[in-house]
């Protein structure tokens, strides 16, 4: 990214960050000093190593086998562009993160639902291994490689913003909700991107209110996705309770093991952070899962 690139972003994540201080929002966070590292350590990460480690790397392997295409792409029209992104990045993501919550990949992506709080600064907390492997990243390397860079920054701007604004306690359409004349254009809205309602039931603790749906809204910028794909969940409403139920029952995990496993693993009981261990869900009892 570049400098005026990552400026905006950061613009976004201080913007939002500051509002809910603000609004009183940031005072209910209860952020652990584990949290704090979490949240700010996988931004700079991503940011700062493995974002521009894969466009890097990308770009070395397209040139040693395919110099040819070397901005072959650069004169599409900007539907095309646009379009390009929106499956190879966007909606690719949207499949990574559905997967991302099956038993197998759930270790990767468990520290972005342990924050017991919905926050700007908690969108990148991740396992470091999950932005690694994240098939998008990739998908975007290549599109760069083959010319579609100038775009890839506008592109990836708007939709950071899209997603930093889904994740923020600011709730930025909770008011517009409320307001009759509106009520037409904010049904539209919610079906075409993520917004905090949607997005914050995706980090409910439970779905027997209703409300939550941490099985489902899975999009990123465009929440047709999930539309698409039979995931969504649309109340206007948001959870009571965000984070994770066997953190409540048997304590946090260790930031270490989040951010690191499988080269750390858990020794906590009812774990999905070592070989074998599930996630918990509302179906499950504490007698259901093994102790490790």
């Amino acid at each position: 990214m570049t400098p005026v690139q990552y400026a905006i972003l950061i613009g976004a994540l201080v913007g939002f960050s500051l509002l809910e201080f603000v609004l009183g929002r940031a005072q209910k966070f209860h952020a652990t000093k584990a949290d704090n590292f979490l949240d700010f350590f996988c931004f700079a990460v991503l940011a700062a190593l493995t974002q521009p480690l894969i466009l890097w790397i990308t770009s070395k392997v397209g040139f040693a086998i395919a110099p040819e295409y070397k901005n072959a792409w650069a004169d599409l029209p900007w539907y095309a562009m646009l379009g390009l992104f929106l499956i190879g990045d966007d909606m690719a993501q949207y499949w990574w993160h559905r997967l991302s919550h099956s038993p197998t990949l759930w270790p990767l992506h468990r520290a972005h639902h342990s924050a017991q709080y919905m926050s700007a600064r908690m969108v990148y907390r991740n396992n470091v291994f999950y932005y690694l492997a994240m098939p998008s990243i990739w998908i975007d390397g290549i599109l760069v490689y083959l010319g579609l860079g100038p775009f890839f920054l506008m592109f990836v701007v708007v939709k950071q913003c899209v997603v930093i604004g889904a994740h923020s306690d600011v709730r930025w359409d909770e008011p517009l909700y409320k307001i009759k004349a509106l009520r037409p254009l904010m049904w539209l809205v919610q079906r075409t991107i993520s917004t905090p309602s949607t997005h914050f039931a995706h980090h409910a603790m439970t779905n027997a209110d209703g409300i939550g749906f941490y099985t489902g809204n899975y999009s990123n910028l465009l929440f047709l996705w999930d539309l698409l794909f039979g995931s969504a969940h649309i109340t206007q409403q948001y959870p009571k309770d965000i984070g994770l139920k066997d953190d409540r029952l048997f304590g946090s995990e260790k930031w270490w093991v989040e951010l690191l496993y499988p080269v750390f693993r858990s020794k906590r009981q009812c774990s999905a952070l070592t070989p074998g261990g599930k996630p918990y869900d509302d179906s499950q009892s504490v007698s259901q899962n093994p102790s490790h």
